[in-house]
Parts: structure tokens; C-alpha cells; sequence
């Protein structure tokens, strides 16, 4: 008890420092990877990068181990909140996982993924992740730990009127899940937690073709916006946090706070979607959000941010093929471009993983049978089986890699799955059409990568001949568009 009581008056003072402090610059954690960081490479590489808040998208025993007295403070995901309805079902869940709050520092706890957008749609979802919220803050109460441990749900800007509005004033929380969204954040105000948003900035400015200078701040601003009381927005990071200060605020919660739970740049797979662009927006968003200006709404207070994400996740849904491609570093630990994650704005690399260890330069590539009649058919339908399980978003239109032949389009894909079977030979087969080789067919920003050995990450169950692959899975939009690709790039 004396040792639980310690923990919570440092934690309580913890907390007051910081909100007193600068915006805080946090980043996100998943591994959807078929090639993953181990846990203690990301906890080194968060303490070398001075990275002091983290949320991890699971409670998996070995990512709190490794986090076990880093001296970061912890964000958990409870996706499966269908298990956790009752108060006592959360009870289990907490003695389960909250073995390790005094030592991990584990600052709040987020209930499931956008539930009031899916709950548009279908309420029963919903009803079931605020009933788990419910019980998750009650069961926190329970243990005492509610002035530490934060209960919260992330809302993606979909909850609020984005797309009709032309200035934040305008902002309020959609029709269809307003009663409960006004009765949800009753209840976060009365426990001080936060309201989470996750905003992507640039869709929204390509959508509105406002540029994408005007996505983040920046040195001179290509559009300004102006709105009641004097307000003036010169990007569409600051447009978006005030249209959710506006939506709270005609729920009736003004001064609830508000957490940027997830911002992102996509490098890949999305119009003007790169390693620049990226650059240059974190280059000025980071120094802005410790700086502590604020917002036109709320100047001068600090804007808790994080980034979005650590590392790219190859086994991400590829229905929005951006969404394997949110990474600063690559899956293999190496940085894609600069960025000071401190915040100072310094024109810096952040630090690489250490222990990494690539596998041999190798690639699968296409290759003419000499033996064999070409069967075009054939060659398409193992393209088409090694995109379903690799990631060959970076050939999708607009993308990396788009504008390849159909010999490079093909090998793209030879080689995306030969790497995820961490080069298997018997993987580099395909009906004949493939070889190994050592020359690096990369060809201009378009890289075929080579991944890291196979450690401690879990993977697909591949056997000998390609038979564990999907091949009567369902094709994914993404599969469409590229195999639409591959037969142009054949035919021309």
C-alpha cells in the first residue's frame, strides 16, 4: 500500500508538471508488421530520439516488459472492448495488465478505434464501447487510480461536420451520435480526461485543393482563413482543433482538454504523399507545438501531439494503400527522412535502431523462361498471389513505384513477398517466372527493399512452394487497381 500510494502522489505531480509545461510530442507504436522492431529496440530507440510519451496499440506482456522503467509515460489501446462490459470483467482486465502501471507509468487507457464513427452507422458498436468505457473508468475509480490513469476513447475527424464547413466556427458534432457524444463527454469532464482526436491534415487540403503548404504551419502561409472574433487560420492543423473547441464548446464543455492522439504524413501510397513533404511538415508543426502558442481558440495553451507512427506497418489493411506507409522509420528501423522529434526544429536525422541486422543483398525478381512459353495469365495470377499477402502499395497510382514496366511491376511484387518470407528460396519460385539475384533493381524512387533477419516477430506460416499463400482471397480495391497497372504496363 505504501509503495501504491508513492506511486500515485509522483504520478499526480507528474501530471501537474506537464500540463504546465510545453506541448508534449508523443508517437504511436503498432507492429501490423510482418518484419517487426522487438520492443526492446523501440524503447531504445524512443529514449535515443528523447521521446517521453508512447501509446502502443496492445497490453501484449512483452511490450510492457520492455517498457518496464523506461520512464515513459504509456498510452494502451483496448481494442476488444466487447471484454471488458462489465465493471468486474474490466477489474480482471486491469489486474491482468496493471501489474506493471507503477513501473511502466501507464497514463491513460483508450477504449477501441473511432467507435462514435463506425457508431453512425451501426449503433450497436457503439453502445458496446461505451459500455466498456463506463466500466473501465469505474473499475479505475474502483482501484483508486482515476486521478492518474486517464479513460478516454480517439474520434478521427469524421464525428464533426468537417466537410461542410468553411471556417471552425462552424464545427459541430454530426446529428446522428450527437445526444451521445454530449453524454460521453459529460463523463470525460467530470473524470479530467481528455478528448482524443486523430486528424489527417492532408486529405483534407487535397480534398479542398487549398495546397498542401497550408496542411501544417509554416513560414508563409498560401491561404488565410478568417472567422469570428478576430480569428485567423493559416493552416489546417489549427483549422481542425478548433472545429473540435467549437463542437465542445456547444456541448457545453468548453475547457475540456483536447489531446491530438494521432497525426500523420504518409510517405507512400497517397498524391503528394512523400518523404519531403513529410519532412517539411513535421520541420515546422513539432517546433510549433512546444512552442506553446497555442491556437487561435485557446492561445497560449499546449497542444499535446502524437505522431503517427513509429514505423510503417506492412500488414495494415491495403484498402487506403497510405495506411501501410504512416511511418518516420522504415520496417527495418532506418529513418526516412529528417526530423527532430525534440522539437527544436534542428535539421537532424532522428536516431536509428540499433541490433538491426539486414538479411543478405538479395532480391526476387521476373525473369524469362527460356524453357517456357510465356503464359501471360499465369505470370498475372502470380502477381496477383504475391500481393495478397505482400505489400505492393508503393506501385498503386501516384505512388513510389507507380509507372514501372511489367517486368519491374511483377518483380516489385516477387520481391515484397520473397523479403516477408525473409528470402526463402523456395518462396522465389512462382511457376518458373522468378530468380534470385544480387543486383538491387531499384530504379529511381522506387526501391526494392531488402528486410531484417527474422528475430523475435511473429509471422505468416509460409511452406515450401508458395502453398501458404491466399490465392482465393477476395481481391482488395488496391489488388484491382494494380492489376489494371500490370496489364496496361504489359500491353504498351
Amino acid at each position: 500500500m505504501i509503495r501504491k500510494t508513492a506511486f500515485i502522489v509522483a504520478a499526480i505531480l507528474l501530471g501537474l508538471s506537464i500540463g504546465g509545461g510545453e506541448g508534449a510530442i508523443g508517437i504511436n507504436w503498432g507492429r501490423n508488421n510482418a518484419q517487426r522492431l522487438t520492443p526492446s529496440m523501440v524503447v531504445d530507440l524512443l529514449l535515443q530520439n528523447g521521446i517521453k510519451e508512447a501509446r502502443i496499440y496492445s497490453a501484449d506482456e512483452d511490450i510492457l516488459k520492455a517498457f518496464d522503467g523506461s520512464g515513459i509515460d504509456l498510452t494502451i489501446t483496448l481494442f476488444d472492448y466487447e471484454s471488458v462490459q462489465t465493471k468486474e470483467a474490466a477489474v480482471q482486465w486491469m489486474n491482468t495488465t496493471f501489474q506493471y502501471t507503477e513501473r511502466c507509468r501507464i497514463r491513460r487507457v483508450y477504449i477501441g478505434f473511432n467507435a462514435f464513427s463506425m457508431g453512425m452507422a451501426n449503433k450497436t458498436v457503439l453502445e458496446l464501447a461505451m459500455n466498456a468505457y463506463t466500466s473501465m473508468q469505474e473499475a479505475i475509480n474502483q482501484r483508486a487510480y482515476g486521478g492518474v490513469i486517464k479513460v478516454t476513447m480517439p474520434h478521427s475527424d469524421y464525428v464533426i461536420n468537417v466537410e461542410k464547413i468553411t471556417r471552425p466556427s462552424e464545427a459541430d458534432f454530426r446529428d446522428l451520435i450527437k445526444e451521445q457524444m454530449h453524454r460521453y463527454l459529460k463523463i470525460l469532464e467530470a473524470n479530467r480526461a481528455p478528448l482524443v482526436i486523430e486528424i489527417l491534415p492532408i486529405y483534407y487540403v487535397l480534398k479542398q485543393k487549398l495546397g498542401i503548404e497550408f496542411a501544417g504551419p509554416s513560414d508563409n502561409p498560401s491561404h488565410v482563413i478568417e472567422d469570428v472574433n478576430g480569428a485567423v487560420y493559416t493552416n489546417y492543423f489549427d483549422f481542425l482543433h478548433d472545429s473540435f473547441v467549437w463542437a465542445i464548446k456547444k456541448a457545453g464543455v468548453p475547457d475540456l482538454d483536447i489531446v491530438v492522439g494521432a497525426v500523420g504524413w504518409p510517405t507512400d501510397g497517397f498524391p503528394g504523399g512523400n518523404t519531403t513533404s513529410a519532412e517539411n511538415f513535421y520541420k515546422h508543426l513539432l517546433p510549433y507545438v512546444t512552442s506553446n502558442k497555442g491556437t487561435p481558440m485557446r492561445p497560449g495553451k499546449p497542444i499535446d501531439t502524437y505522431i503517427h507512427a513509429l514505423t510503417d506497418e506492412n500488414m495494415n489493411s491495403d484498402y487506403f494503400p497510405y495506411a501501410r506507409h504512416w511511418g518516420i522509420y522504415r520496417t527495418n528501423g532506418e529513418p526516412k527522412y529528417k526530423i527532430d522529434l525534440s522539437g527544436q526544429g534542428r535539421d537532424i536525422f532522428p536516431a536509428r535502431a540499433k541490433g538491426i541486422m539486414r538479411m543478405p543483398e538479395r532480391w526476387c525478381v521476373y525473369t524469362v523462361n527460356p524453357v517456357k512459353v510465356f503464359n501471360k495469365t499465369k505470370v498475372v495470377e502470380e502477381f496477383t498471389a504475391a500481393c495478397k499477402v505482400a505489400d505492393c502499395t508503393s506501385l498503386a497510382p501516384g505512388a513510389s513505384c507507380s509507372g514501372l514496366s511489367f517486368s519491374q511491376n511483377v518483380s516489385y511484387a516477387f520481391n515484397m513477398y520473397f523479403q516477408m518470407a525473409f528470402q526463402d528460396e523456395s518462396e522465389c519460385v512462382f511457376s518458373g517466372y522468378a530468380a534470385v539475384v544480387t543486383e538491387d533493381p531499384s530504379t529511381g524512387d522506387c526501391v526494392f527493399p531488402v528486410e531484417v533477419v527474422k528475430g523475435q516477430q511473429n509471422n505468416l506460416n509460409f511452406t515450401r512452394s508458395g502453398q501458404g499463400r491466399r490465392r482465393f482471397a477476395p481481391p482488395s480495391p488496391i489488388i484491382v487497381i494494380l492489376l489494371a497497372a500490370v496489364w496496361v504496363s504489359l500491353n504498351c
